[in-house]
């Protein structure tokens, strides 16, 4: 089987992207900024979902800080995702206050008749939303 390759786009890994945001290794940080600022990359979901636990976990920074940073991150020219609204409805309810990775998963799930988690905070967050989220 052979895929189609979208010729010049080259994925990135989460270091590569915490490393851009952090500049916390100026060798490394140099390299990510040259990779980064020179286009045609792309950061998955799952890349961006690591790097937002990282930035929160690791760096200790606030959610809300982490969701502009990676909104500004993958705003840049060059800087291509899988699901462009996916990601940015889960950045807009992480800005709120949502975690981050309940957010992809409850828009991940917008053709699902509900979302069904034990996480009552989840449930609770997620009201008003349009997939009901209920504990099964």
């Amino acid at each position: 089987m052979s895929r189609k390759r979208n010729d010049g786009m080259r994925a990135i890994d989460t270091n590569v992207v915490v490393r851009y945001l952090t500049g916390d290794d100026p060798d490394q940080s140099a390299r990510a900024r040259a990779i980064v600022d020179g286009g045609a990359v792309l950061a998955s979901t799952t890349v961006l979902l690591e790097s937002e636990w990282i930035l929160r976990s690791v760096y200790g920074c606030a959610p809300e800080d982490v969701a502009a940073a990676l909104r500004a991150f993958v705003g840049l020219p060059g800087v291509a995702v899988e699901n462009p609204s996916l990601l940015a409805e889960a950045l807009d309810r992480a800005e709120v206050g949502m975690d981050f990775a309940d957010a992809l998963h409850l828009g991940a799930a917008a053709r699902c008749d509900a979302m069904l988690t034990f996480d009552r905070r989840f449930i609770e967050q997620a009201q008003g939303s349009a997939v009901p989220t209920l504990e099964p």
